[in-house]
């Protein structure tokens, strides 16, 4: 009877673990894409890219039924911060860090985003770290070493240091907003401080009509990598943890060499293959201490298990999941 009680119970956390495996990887789509729009006014590309994805997520909150919700004003700077360097500042430095040093210097670079999660998220326990070196020196073999240059290489550590402040900021307020309100409201403030940067530094060139190219690659970073991976990321961190989710990071260099296979960039090599393997290595090591947590778990009695308890278990040492955030975006709901 427990083992049943159990096995439903990790359904969520399975669904959980996709969501941040799917959000990562499409997040690593975009080193690729961003070569369809190198040549497109960056600020004005942004711009244009989260305004798109700012009124799909606002209409898809609209439709949901969730209200507007009032920030103190430690919300509202974490909600700045979060937009400015964990969705402006991190795409300027994916762009730069493209053009200076190709995509497989950045993809290096943020292979190691699950380290510095792992150990920045909380207490990680020695298999989530484990796991976590083992997906950084996977993601290291399958982009490579070697390209680009010293301005490359600093471009290319500003956008660690911003994808990295784009998941820890965003866990304090998760739990009172909800995923969908998060992904809104911070892409929708990234959009007049591009413009006023983009004012700044180039002026009125920073809009143009886009070449079809240049459009289908601001559509699909705005709806794909904005609004669906966005809306993943955050439903899932508050739920499994920064620790275990930052191993999913990983997956970032895997989707950047598909979309390149995709383009007609390039064909896998044997160390792309390789470093992919390994990176999947990883993520089953890390993932093993989330299993062994949960089984370790002892349910309180058959049919009254708390929802809070798989979730809490399933950080493996990183902030546990709050356990009034499944419920959050439900109560504040647009009464009928």
């Amino acid at each position: 009877m427990n083992a049943d009680v159990t096995t439903t119970a990790l359904r969520p956390e399975a669904r959980h673990l996709a969501q941040a495996a799917g959000a990562m990887f499409l997040v690593g789509t975009l080193a690729g894409v961003s070569g369809t729009i190198q040549d497109y006014p960056v600020y004005g590309g942004q711009a244009l890219r989260y305004l798109l994805a700012a009124v799909a997520l606002l209409a898809a909150a609209r439709f949901s039924g969730l209200r507007f919700v009032r920030l103190t004003p430690r919300e509202t700077g974490l909600l700045a911060a979060l937009s400015l360097f964990g969705l402006v500042i991190f795409n300027v430095c994916v762009i730069e860090a493209t053009r200076r040093g190709g995509p497989a210097l950045v993809g290096t670079v943020l292979g190691t985003v699950p380290l510095a999660l792992a150990l920045l998220g909380g207490r990680p326990s020695p298999r989530v770290v484990g796991g976590s070196a083992v997906v950084v020196a996977g993601a290291t073999l399958a982009t490579g070493l070697g390209s680009g240059d010293l301005p490359g290489l600093l471009w290319s550590l500003g956008a660690l240091f911003c994808e990295v402040c784009f998941s820890l900021l965003a866990i304090p307020l998760l739990p009172k907003l909800g995923a969908v309100r998060v992904s809104a409201y911070s892409a929708a403030l990234a959009v007049p401080l591009l413009v006023v940067i983009g004012l700044l530094v180039d002026g009125t060139a920073m809009f143009r009509a886009p070449t079809l190219p240049e459009a289908l690659g601001l559509g699909y970073q705005s709806v794909i990598v904005t609004t669906v991976a966005f809306f993943l990321w955050y439903d899932a961190l508050p739920r499994i943890g920064a620790g275990t989710a930052g191993l999913f990071a990983g997956l970032i260099p895997v989707g950047a060499i598909v979309t390149g296979a995709a383009l007609g960039l390039g064909t896998p090599s044997a160390p792309d293959l390789a470093g992919a393997a390994l990176v999947v290595a990883g993520i089953l090591i890390g993932l093993s201490a989330v299993g062994s947590s949960s089984a370790a778990a002892t349910p309180p009695a058959a049919g009254k298990r708390s929802p809070a308890t798989v979730p809490a278990a399933a950080g493996a040492g990183s902030p546990p999941a709050q356990a009034s955030s499944p419920a959050t975006e439900g109560s504040a709901r647009r009464s009928p």
